[in-house]
């Protein structure tokens, strides 16, 4: 049954290879910004000591959305390398550097022992990190595209980017485990560094399995045609403006949604709604659960009813059940709090069948990565990465429980409005760009 599911017609060992090597690296790539999120309010006190709690969390998300700042900029380096050399080596490079930044973090002396250097080296780990996500989180879907069958591109990616899911399940399950078999203390004091050191192994696990993959056969085909775009980042913008655009403004609605699940509701849980770690961890654990159940099914459904139908669907989702799902949260109860996580996973889920595709079909193969790049990236930093900061700034100038769901809503209206004006993507492959590209 699992096997149809990913492709009627069969696949080879060599494709399923990739599927398994690309969604191991997403897990990996991606287990760094669930652990930093879910330990925010300890981080905070380690790194950024204040007598005002907000303001703590504020300086531990800010120092979490730098790793978004350097995004773009990882994501055009790895880009242009990998539409230029291929797509399969670029992916041992970001695993490794980010294996070493997040083992780092769990390395390094808090403020009370090293005073401002101490957030200082955070914040350094936090970039290298960034730059490492940037190149992962294009590179990554590009390379599935590439090889999935064609009737299964959506299913393909939707597990893929479900990995990076699933990896906050674990995340948070390590989290509990540690956090409830030792004290307070000890956890404030050594247990929260446990998860940051295990990155290293896991990506040297992620690396072996990611070097008994093939190259891209598209890539292969460009080189084949000596039609390997000679500068990526020029053949990305000429003629490509509009499509660029599209992306920003479809992923910007995808950002927002999976770090608003991944990097805020835990923390929100804890300061707004009063709920206690454990009980945050578990709630968020369930959502974060069904998202990467969910995910491979909305991008099942886009493929068989085009990526187009998704977002507009989805995106209409997210905008209706926005507040009533930040209404449950707030409610005080675990339950409640379960469900309106639930419902907005849920609404995500189906934006995402599409959006997750769309991002990376809607350019032509010759220019992918380093165009996906520069606006998925973008949009990221701007909507993902500041996620957990608007929300905790906004609870606080607004004093209203609910006033990061109003702001969910509103970028859910605008990606609404771009998704309308978006083509469908699911075409047969294009190799070069519109208006021609410079050959090697």
């Amino acid at each position: 049954m699992i096997r149809d599911f990913i492709s009627p017609g069969g696949t080879t060992a060599a494709q399923r290879r990739v599927l398994l090597g690309a969604s191991t690296g997403q897990f990996v790539e991606f287990y760094d910004f669930a652990i930093y999120g879910f330990s925010a309010v300890t981080i905070a006190k380690a790194f950024f000591p204040s007598e005002n709690p907000v303001a703590g969390l504020l300086s531990v998300f800010a120092a979490y959305g730098v790793a978004f700042v350097a995004r773009p900029l990882g994501g055009l380096f790895f880009g242009v390398l990998a539409d230029r050399t291929g797509r399969r080596t670029v992916l041992y490079a970001t695993l490794m550097c980010m294996g070493v930044a997040t083992a780092l973090i769990g390395l390094l002396p808090t403020h009370a022992t090293a005073g401002i250097i101490a957030p200082v080296l955070l914040v350094v780990c936090r970039l290298a990190q960034g730059f490492s996500a940037g190149g992962e989180a294009v590179g990554a879907p590009s390379f599935v595209l590439e090889h999935a069958p064609f009737e299964r591109r959506g299913t393909w990616i939707g597990i893929t980017i479900a990995a990076s899911a699933a990896t906050s399940v674990i995340a948070l399950v390590l989290i509990m485990a540690i956090s409830g078999a030792v004290s307070d203390t000890a956890y404030a004091s050594w247990g929260w560094r446990v998860p940051f050191l295990l990155a290293l192994p896991l990506s040297l696990i992620g690396i072996y399995i990611r070097r008994r993959t093939e190259e891209s056969p598209v890539f292969q085909e460009l080189q084949r045609e000596n039609a390997v775009e000679a500068s990526p980042v020029q053949g990305s913008l000429r003629g490509n403006w509009v499509r660029l655009g599209q992306i920003f403004a479809v992923m910007a609605l995808s950002g927002l949604g999976f770090y608003v699940l991944v990097g805020y509701f835990v923390t929100y849980l804890q300061t707004v709604v009063g709920l206690n770690l454990l009980q945050s961890l578990a709630a968020n654990a369930v959502a974060l659960l069904s998202f990467s159940l969910l995910l491979p099914i909305g991008g099942r459904l886009s493929d068989r009813f085009g990526r187009k139908p998704m977002l507009i669907i989805g995106a209409a989702a997210v905008a209706v059940v926005g507040l009533p799902a930040f209404m449950l949260v707030t409610s005080g109860s675990f339950g409640t709090a379960v469900i309106g996580q639930l419902l907005l996973a849920a609404a995500l889920c189906t934006y995402g069948g599409g959006s997750y595709t769309f991002f990376v079909e809607l350019l032509p193969a010759a220019t992918r990565v380093t165009g996906a790049a520069i606006s998925y990236n973008v949009a990221f930093a701007l909507f993902g990465g500041t996620a957990p900061f608007v929300g905790t700034w906004l609870v606080e100038v607004t004093g209203t429980a609910m006033a990061p769901g109003y702001y969910l809503v509103v970028v859910a209206l605008a990606a609404l409005a771009v998704a309308a004006t978006t083509p469908e993507t699911r075409v047969e492959e294009r190799l070069g760009v519109d208006t021609g590209h410079r050959r090697r």
